[in-house]
């Protein structure tokens, strides 16, 4: 089975811009500096680049080991990058230098900004910060989270629509996972219905506990609304997928956010339980 790649969320264009900082930084300051938010060397001998510049081969050593697809290793990796330029920066200097010019368009294009005092931050952050390695193929789920992240702020009906998609490759990558057919015709809130009966998620088949409790019962049944929700949101002509008339009038950033966070929630609560070991579909009932 062919899975996508995930899109590596910091260019190499971006990690290059930053190993060259490493040209006038010693090997220990370099080691230190990525050792300090628990990042470790490959092996020397299965680093692919080739350099005489031996500070910058140590950079590249600790950046081969970085997953740049994974949020969080990002997270952790952008703190690597604020703390070179920190320690390569003078201090002494007001105004702002080529290099650091010259980073932060790259960090920009990537989709971060960077302020004056260094600091990195996500311009749009990852809206699914779940490992999705556990999952025999997770391209449908990544795709629809690559459209979100790419309209969030610049189409809200792109980001509507994909928020709507979201849900059902979440719905129907579970249903793989867990090895029941799935309809191809069915309409979504069938397969949301049918994917949360199948991780005892709706409140009829909750068991016994915290899951089968009244409050959980009226957020499970909260859950399928969220979801339900969001797909009518899209089929009434406030997401892409279906051609319209006229374009929907003010629709903005903010209901493109709520429909986005609210997709989110509900897969969240799929993925989750899906992973976890002790949920309750888990459990073999006599």
């Amino acid at each position: 089975m062919t899975v996508t790649a995930r899109r590596e969320l910091v260019s190499p264009a971006t990690r290059n811009a930053f190993r060259a900082l490493a040209t006038d930084l010693t090997l220990r300051i370099v080691a230190e500096l990525w050792e300090d938010h628990g990042f470790a060397p490959i092996p020397p001998e299965q680093l692919k680049y080739q350099d005489s510049g031996q500070r910058r081969t140590e950079f590249m050593l600790y950046a081969e080991g970085v997953d740049w697809s994974d949020p969080d290793h990002v997270r952790r990796a952008l703190l690597v990058f604020e703390d070179f330029i920190r320690a390569y920066r003078d201090p002494g200097q007001q105004d702002t230098p080529t290099w650091l010019e010259n980073i932060r368009v790259r960090l920009e294009r990537d989709g971060f900004s960077l302020d004056q005092s260094g600091k990195i931050s996500w311009a749009a952050p990852p809206v699914l910060a779940r490992d999705l390695s556990n999952l025999s193929d997770p391209s449908g789920i990544t795709i629809e989270l690559e459209r979100i992240r790419r309209d969030l702020t610049t189409d809200p009906s792109g980001a509507i629509g994909a928020a709507k998609q979201l849900i059902e490759a979440t719905a129907k990558t579970a249903l793989r996972e867990l090895a029941i057919e799935i309809d191809s015709n069915a309409a979504l809130p069938s397969l949301i219905n049918t994917v949360q009966k199948s991780l005892k998620l709706d409140a009829a088949s909750a068991p016994a506990g915290p899951d089968g409790s009244k409050a959980i019962r009226k957020v499970l049944s909260g859950a399928i609304n969220i979801a339900v929700g969001v797909a009518e949101l899209r089929n009434q002509g406030f997401g892409s997928g279906h051609g319209q008339a006229s374009a929907p009038s003010g629709l903005g950033v903010r209901h493109a956010r709520l429909t986005v966070n609210a997709a989110v929630t509900w897969c969240e609560l799929i993925l989750d339980t899906l992973a976890d070991p002790a949920a309750p579909w888990r459990k073999v009932t006599t």
